[in-house]
């Protein structure tokens, strides 16, 4: 998300053509748009509630694409009413002044939040020079394309995850106002109406979201979501309607049609956005293939009706509270991530708790303090006065001050850049939980016992299984596990790396062949999902006469969590030498057992998870044997 444009248009003249008896208001007023602060303050709204925590709106990170309306009507508008008044486009006065209101927040926000990150946890600069270097090129979305990064779901919680979409404006912004030019050019040379020229625009994004639906892969859905090439049809859908609003039909303003169905068109864009914030999924492919589209229009009529003429939207719009968090919503924007993420590590608190609830109070009290001041002391002055009028305006109110508190502020500001610069230098390159999946790989990276196990079919062994006796087939839950396991289960065989899948864990299971054991463990999902189709053939590929548990999953950010392990209950109860370990139970109340990335077990954590494998297993024996079975405490070793 880019910072909010002045919302302002030049006038042009005002046609009487499609009026309704004259009642049509005139265009805007040379300043404000009305309306726009407002709209950007819902959608600042929904982005924060969902990074908060993502089941208080499942398709809040949806906001982005209405910032992506707003930011595309607003830059077209201006530069259509620019070329109308002085016949051209001053480039670089364009470009001076988005750098005046882009950049002195963002030299601002990177390096404080890079201090005040390595004061609480190390693991959050994990990938910070590729970060910062992204943040400050306006490069964020490319660079974690090639890094491999996912926005919603990543073991390395990344301080600037959030700058990909400010990336994306800013890239719209650097190349816009060129294809405008030309754009423009062609409408006086070949005569087109604005409506072609809107229609042409449009194509372009239609054009990117059917790069986005196409491209769509559930293992890779950040390239399609971060990539510009597949994330322009807000962008330009708002410039489309931009073009067409510069016309006299006034993007349809003005037809009949539009004053007899206007509440009715605006109600149900209205009810379409909330909806999708609601129930928009960031795992579902609809999300991808028509949430972003229909979000994308819903926001291009509420902008619409609102700069059109005023009325009850425009009004709820410009109340005071919307138009301050409106006018805001760059510094909310920049601030709220690396805020939320700082407090989750210096005080940890499981989802779904009272304490989170407060942890996540306090993240939005500070994420609305510091953007106030970054609006007031930093952003502003600089847009004012311009970057050597604001430097200068410092330089004087320095030497207004006695010599020696002059000296203390030269030394500070010296010492925190050699302080930063050595935090940038010394920044780890892996998280410790990284390090710990790696060194367990190592280990568990054995070749398995291949020797033929014999399972009596038709009468199963349901006793408590021995070490000996058990299979574990896994992704970096169980890595992350191996020496608890290995300590609760002497002698367990493990085949488990990081980021399978449970079509992996079929593939694993065939090739056990014979060799498979009398129980299995199945510890898969956190990745991609319960797929629920794969996960009943695989229990059919094991058979009924092995005892199997099956780990349910736990992560602070996935929304999903919630349905995956209602789908591993459901799937249990349907196989009767089934049994769920119930991981998310054990741990939703103690973060503690949980590494930083609010996924993967610290090492308290991977005995509290191999504890509640066992007492599956001992569930499921008592369960078909009918004796009780005691399950001896072990000392932490």
């Amino acid at each position: 998300m880019g910072a909010p444009i002045p919302t302002t248009a030049v006038p042009a003249p005002a046609s009487a053509e499609g009026r309704l008896d004259g009642a049509l208001p005139p265009r805007p007023p040379r300043g404000h748009l009305a309306g726009l602060d407002g709209i950007r303050a819902l959608a600042i709204g929904a982005v924060m509630l969902f990074h908060l925590d993502p089941d208080w709106l499942p398709g809040g990170f949806l906001g982005v694409d209405v910032f992506f309306v707003i930011s595309g009507f607003l830059i077209t508008t201006l530069l259509v009413r620019e070329t109308e008044r002085d016949g051209s486009i001053d480039l670089r006065g364009f470009w001076t002044r988005r750098a005046r209101r882009l950049l002195p927040a963002l030299l601002v926000v990177v390096p404080a939040c890079i201090l005040i990150a390595r004061t609480v946890e190390a693991d959050l600069l994990v990938g910070i020079r590729r970060q910062a270097l992204g943040a400050l090129t306006f490069s964020t979305n490319w660079l974690e394309i090639a890094n491999g990064s996912d926005y919603f779901h990543s073991t390395s919680p990344q301080l600037f995850m959030n700058f990909w979409s400010l990336a994306v404006e800013e890239q719209f912004y650097l190349v816009w106002p060129l294809a405008t030019i030309v754009l423009l050019w062609a409408r006086r040379r070949l005569g087109l109406s604005w409506g072609a020229l809107g229609a042409a625009v449009l194509a372009i994004g239609v054009v990117s979201a059917a790069l986005m639906a196409l491209r769509y892969d559930p293992a890779d859905v950040t390239r399609v979501y971060y990539g510009t090439d597949t994330h322009l049809v807000g962008l330009m859908l708002g410039a489309a309607m931009a073009m067409t609003w510069a016309g006299p039909s006034r993007a349809g303003t003005t037809s009949a049609a539009w004053h007899r169905w206007r509440r009715h068109i605006i109600g149900g864009a209205g009810v379409l956005l909330a909806a999708l914030l609601v129930l928009a999924q960031e795992g579902s492919a609809w999300t991808f293939r028509l949430g972003i589209p229909l979000v994308s229009l819903a926001t291009a009529v509420l902008v619409l009706a609102s700069v059109d003429r005023p009325g009850r939207l425009r009004t709820v719009l410009e109340a005071a509270p919307m138009r301050w968090i409106g006018t805001r919503s760059y510094g909310i924007y920049l601030w709220h991530w690396p805020v939320i993420l700082v407090i989750g590590q210096d005080i940890p608190t499981a989802a779904g708790t009272s304490a989170f609830v407060w942890t996540r109070i306090w993240a939005v009290v500070v994420t609305l303090a510091l953007a106030d001041l970054s609006f007031r002391f930093v952003e502003t002055p600089v847009r004012r006065l311009g970057f050597g009028g604001a430097v200068g305006a410092i330089g004087r109110r320095l030497l207004r001050v006695p010599p020696r508190a002059r000296q203390i502020t030269a030394a500070s500001a010296a010492l925190s850049v050699l302080v930063l610069a050595a935090v940038l230098l010394t920044a780890p390159d892996k998280t410790s939980t990284q390090t710990t999946l790696e060194s367990n790989a190592a280990q568990a990276a054995a070749p398995r016992a291949t020797q033929a196990v014999e399972v009596a079919t038709g009468n199963p062994d349901f006793r408590m299984p021995q070490g000996k006796e058990i299979d574990v087939f896994g992704d970096s839950m169980a890595v992350g596990s191996l020496h608890a396991l290995r300590y609760y289960f002497p002698g367990i065989q493990i085949d488990a790396k990081s980021n399978r899948r449970w079509s992996d864990g079929r593939e694993q299971v065939a090739a056990a062949g014979d060799s498979l054991r009398r129980a299995v463990v199945l510890a898969f999902g956190t990745n991609a999902g319960s797929d629920e189709q794969t996960i009943r053939a695989l229990l059919d590929d094991i058979g009924p006469d092995r005892m199997v548990v099956i780990v349910n999953l736990h992560a602070d950010r996935l929304s999903r969590i919630a349905e995956d392990n209602a789908t591993l209950a459901e799937i249990a109860k349907d196989h009767p030498n089934v049994a769920v370990a119930d991981w998310d139970g054990a741990v939703s109340a103690d973060p503690d057992q949980l590494q930083a990335d609010g996924i993967h077990p610290s090492l308290s954590g991977s005995h509290v998870y191999a504890k509640v494998i066992r007492q599956a297993f001992a569930d499921l024996s008592e369960e078909h044997t009918g004796k009780a079975v005691t399950l001896k405490e072990l000392p932490m070793p």
